[in-house]
C-alpha cells in the first residue's frame, strides 16, 4: 500500500455487515486521522480488531466522505490487552470473552502462536477439550488462509469478494492451486476473466506456451468468445486459429492442447457437414437432449390423435363466435394432434387469437395447461392477453439449488416432470439452447408442447438458434400466420414493422397514424431532439406519463445517442437529485430513489414481498421496476409486477438504469410508446432485424429520432449474423436420429 493512501487503527463499530459476502460499512479509529467511515468486502470483520486500509474516496449524498476500501491487511495482535480485544471479538468461531480470558492468561502474548503450532496445549486450560482445542484451531486457520488468498489475490487486483468465492470453491489450499495453475481462476470462478488469470500466471513467470495456458485459453474462446455470440460450437480450423492468434503460439502446440481436452472430455467434436465441430460438453449436451425429447414427443404423439379434431375446432368456433382463418385452423388442429407445434408470425397476423383459440380447446376437454415465456415481462403480458396466469420458464422448472451459488438445477425434469398436459411457450425467439433443454426435459410422455414467436426477430442473448433450427429442420409442424387482419392494418406500427421485415421503407407521419420520424442533423441534435420529445413533447401533446408510458430503445449502450449517456440525460430531466431524495454513487452512475431500473441477469435467490404478504424468490434479466428506497447498505426497488425487492450495495451491479435500453433488453416487452434513436453504426448492430425488433416493442405510438439516410441504411441491410448450432442437425442426422 501506498504510505499516502493507507490508514491504520482500530474498528471502531461496525454500522453494517453481510456475513455471507464480507461486505461491510464501519468506522476506523485511525487516531489522529480521526474516524473514518469505510466501505468494502472485508469478510470476518469484529469491532475491535485493528487494519491498514487503502481505497479512494467518495462522497456520498446523504452519509458525507467514505473511504471505499480496494486493499485491507489485518495487524495481528501482539500485546496481551490487544490479543484478548481480538479474541473476544468473537472472529474465531469457539471462542467466547471467557474461553478468551482464560487463553490469554494462561498463554498471554504467544496466545496466537500456540492455536498455531500447538493447539493441543489449549486443553490444559478447564474446560477445553482436546477435540474442541482442534477445532478453535482449525477455525483460526480458515481465517488465516482466507485472508492469506485475500492479501494474495489483491496483488493481482482481484477484490477480496471473488476472493471469498474463490476460498470458498477452492478450499484451504487455494492459494497453492492457483500458484500450480492460474487458470484455475477463469475456469471455475464466474466473473475472473481469461485475461486476468493470464495475467496472474504471467507475473509468476508461467510459460506462454504451457498446457494450462493453452487449454484455458481455447475454453475460454468456446466459453466467452463463441458463445457471447451466439454459437454453440466452432468449427475446428477456425478454433484452432483463433486460439494461434491469442495465445500467440503456433497451430501444432495447439492442436495438441485441444486432443488432449478431448481425451480428458472437457471438449467434445462432432462431424457436421463433413467438418469437425467443437462443443463444451454442456452445449452439446442441451442440444442432444432437445432434439431427442422433441422426437419423443412426436413419436407419442402419433399414437395420440384427437378424434373428430375438426368438428371439435367447428364446435368452438361457432359456441365463442370466433371464425378463425385457415392458418390459424391448421393451427389449433396441429396443436390438438401433434406433440410439438410451432405457431410463428410478426405484428397483426392473429398470434393471440389463435392461442386463445388453442387454449379454450385443451381446457374443454379438461386437460391441464401452462403457459410461460423466458422473461418476466413476456410472462406478464401473456397473462393479460389471455386471462390465465403465465408464468416465467424459469418459475414453471421450480428453479432448485446446486453447491454452486452461481449455478441452479431445476426441480421439474426427466425424473419429476411437470404435471400440466400442454405447455405454450411465448416469445421463443429468447430462449436458449440451454433454457430449452430444461424445459422438454421436463414434459411429460404423451404431453403437449407449444413454442410460440416471431421467427424474423433477434435470436436470443444466450447460445443457440433454437427457433430457427426446429423450424429449418421440417422434422416440427410449423404453421406462420402471414396475414395481417384488416384490424391490425389500420395501425402504422403494424404496416410498417411488416414493410420492414421485407426490406421496404415504412411510411413515415402519416396524419392521425401512430409512426412518427423526428428528423436530426447528428448524434448530438438527436440525443437533444429525443430527451425534449420524451420528457416534454410526447407528455404534453399525447398526456403521456414519461416514466410509466415511453421506452427508449437504443441500438447501442455507447455513443451519445446510447443507452449509457441517454439514461444519464434523462435521469437528470426525469428524476433529478434534490434535497430529501437519497441516492448513490455506484460505479459509473448514480441510483437514486424514483429512478427506473431493470433487472440485468437472473438471480433465483433475491427475495421479494408483495403488499398482501406474497412470498417468493428470484427476479430475472429484464425485469424492471422503480427505487422506493436508497440507505447506506441497501436499495429498494418495486418492480411492475409487484415484487418489492431489497438490495444489498454488493447486488447493484445487477441493476441498470433504465430510461433507455438496448434492443435485446427490449424483447419479449411491450410499451406504450416507444421511441428510438437511428444514426450510423455498424454493420452486425445497426441491421433490418433489429429495427423491426424494436418497432414491434410498441402497443400505440413508435417515434424515431435522427436521419433518414440512417433509417433507409438499416432498412436495406439485411445482415444477420451466421450462429453455428446443432440443433438442426441433432434433429435431421444427430446420434439420435
Amino acid at each position: 500500500m501506498n504510505d499516502k493512501d493507507a490508514y491504520q487503527g482500530t474498528v471502531d463499530e461496525i454500522i453494517y455487515q453481510n456475513e455471507d459476502n464480507g461486505y461491510a460499512i464501519f468506522d476506523l479509529d485511525a487516531g489522529e486521522e480521526g474516524l473514518i467511515t469505510c466501505v468494502g468486502t472485508l469478510p470476518f470483520l469484529k469491532r475491535g480488531e485493528m487494519l491498514i486500509v487503502s481505497g479512494t474516496w467518495v462522497n456520498h449524498p446523504s452519509y458525507g466522505q467514505q473511504l471505499k476500501v480496494s486493499l485491507f491487511q489485518r495487524v495481528e495482535p501482539e500485546s496481551k490487552d490487544t490479543i484478548l480485544t481480538y479474541l473476544s471479538s468473537g472472529v474465531v468461531k469457539g471462542i467466547g470473552r471467557a474461553t478468551a480470558e482464560k487463553i490469554v492468561d494462561r498463554f498471554g502474548e504467544d496466545a496466537l502462536r500456540i492455536i498455531v503450532d500447538t493447539p493441543e496445549r489449549l486443553a490444559e486450560i478447564k474446560g477445553i477439550t482436546v477435540e474442541k482445542a482442534m477445532k478453535i484451531s482449525e477455525n483460526y486457520m480458515a481465517i488465516y488462509d482466507k485472508e492469506q488468498l485475500i492479501l494474495f489475490l489483491q496483488k493481482y487486483g482481484i477484490s477480496a469478494s471473488y476472493a471469498v468465492k474463490v476460498y470458498d470453491l477452492l478450499g484451504k489450499n487455494a492459494v497453492e492451486m492457483i500458484k500450480e495453475n492460474p487458470y484455475i481462476l477463469c475456469e471455475r470462478i464466474r466473473g475472473i476473466s481469461f485475461k486476468t488469470a493470464d495475467m496472474v500466471a504471467s507475473k509468476a513467470g508461467g510459460a506462454r506456451n504451457s498446457v494450462f495456458r493453452i487449454q484455458s485459453g481455447i475454453k475460454y474462446i468456446l466459453t466467452f468468445y463463441a458463445a457471447s455470440e451466439g454459437h454453440t460450437y466452432l468449427k475446428r480450423g477456425a478454433l484452432i486459429t483463433l486460439a494461434v492468434r491469442m495465445l500467440g503460439i503456433d497451430g501444432l502446440e495447439a492442436e495438441n492442447a485441444l486432443i488432449r481436452l478431448f481425451s480428458d472430455h472437457e471438449l467434445v467434436c462432432k462431424k457436421i457437414d463433413d467438418e469437425d465441430c467443437v462443443f463444451l460438453p454442456a452445449l452439446y449436451h442441451a442440444e442432444f437432449v432437445s432434439a431427442m425429447c422433441m422426437k419423443e414427443l412426436l413419436n407419442g404423439s402419433e399414437k395420440e390423435h384427437v378424434k373428430d379434431a375438426e368438428a371439435e375446432i367447428e364446435k368452438l368456433e361457432k359456441e365463442t363466435g370466433i371464425s378463425l382463418a385457415e392458418k390459424q385452423r391448421e393451427a389449433a388442429l396441429c396443436a390438438l394432434n401433434s406433440g410439438v407445434t410451432v405457431i410463428t408470425g410478426g405484428p397483426g397476423t392473429g398470434k393471440t387469437t389463435t392461442i386463445n383459440f388453442i387454449i379454450k380447446l385443451f381446457e374443454k376437454s379438461k386437460k391441464k395447461i401452462a403457459l410461460a415465456a423466458p422473461t418476466g415481462r413476456a410472462a406478464k403480458r401473456m397473462t393479460e392477453l389471455s386471462g390465465r396466469e403465465a408464468k416465467t420458464i424459469h418459475r414453471l422448472l421450480e428453479v432448485g439449488f446446486t453447491d454452486d451459488d452461481e449455478l441452479r438445477e431445476y426441480v421439474r425434469e426427466s425424473t419429476e416432470p411437470l404435471e400440466e398436459d400442454v405447455v405454450i411457450i411465448d416469445e421463443v425467439s429468447m430462449v436458449d439452447a440451454i433454457l430449452m433443454s430444461s424445459l422438454l426435459s421436463a414434459i411429460k410422455p404423451g404431453g403437449r408442447v407449444i413454442l410460440v414467436g416471431d421467427s424474423d426477430q433477434l435470436p436470443s442473448v444466450g447460445a443457440g438458434n433454437v427457433l430457427s433450427d426446429v423450424i429449418s429442420s421440417g422434422i416440427v409442424p410449423t404453421i406462420s400466420l402471414d396475414t395481417v387482419f384488416r384490424q391490425a392494418e389500420e395501425s402504422m406500427i403494424v404496416v410498417n414493422a411488416h414493410k420492414i421485415n421485407l426490406g421496404e421503407y415504412p411510411i413515415l407521419n402519416k396524419k392521425d397514424k401512430d409512426f412518427f420520424f423526428v428528423e436530426a442533423e447528428d448524434t448530438y441534435k438527436t440525443a437533444q431532439l429525443l430527451t425534449d420529445l420524451v420528457c416534454r413533447r410526447l407528455p404534453n401533446a399525447y398526456g403521456l406519463d414519461p416514466m410509466a408510458d415511453i421506452q427508449v430503445i437504443s441500438p447501442m449502450k455507447k455513443t451519445q445517442t446510447g443507452v449509457y449517456a441517454l439514461n444519464a440525460a434523462l435521469q437528470a430531466l426525469l428524476n433529478p437529485g434534490e434535497p430529501g431524495k437519497n441516492e448513490r454513487a455506484f460505479q459509473n452512475r448514480i441510483l437514486r430513489e424514483g429512478d427506473k431500473v431493470m433487472q440485468i441477469k437472473n438471480n433465483y435467490d433475491l427475495l421479494w414481498k408483495r403488499t398482501g404478504g406474497d412470498e417468493g424468490s428470484g427476479v430475472y434479466n429484464g425485469d424492471m421496476g422503480r427505487i422506493v428506497e436508497v440507505k447506506t447498505a441497501s436499495v429498494t426497488i418495486l418492480f411492475d409486477d409487484g415484487k418489492k425487492v431489497v438490495y444489498e450495495n454488493a447486488l447493484l451491479d445487477e441493476i441498470e438504469l433504465a430510461y433507455a435500453v438496448t434492443v435485446h433488453k427490449s424483447q419479449g416487452s411491450e410499451f406504450k410508446t416507444v421511441v428510438i434513436p437511428v444514426f450510423f453504426g455498424t454493420e452486425k448492430l445497426f441491421s433490418r432485424n433489429l429495427l423491426y425488433t424494436a418497432v414491434t416493442r410498441a402497443r400505440e405510438m413508435v417515434v424515431l429520432v435522427g436521419q433518414k439516410a440512417a433509417l433507409k441504411k438499416m432498412v436495406d441491410n439485411d445482415y444477420e449474423a451466421k450462429r453455428f448450432s446443432s440443433l438442426r442437425w441433432q434433429l435431421l442426422e444427430g446420434e439420435n436420429a
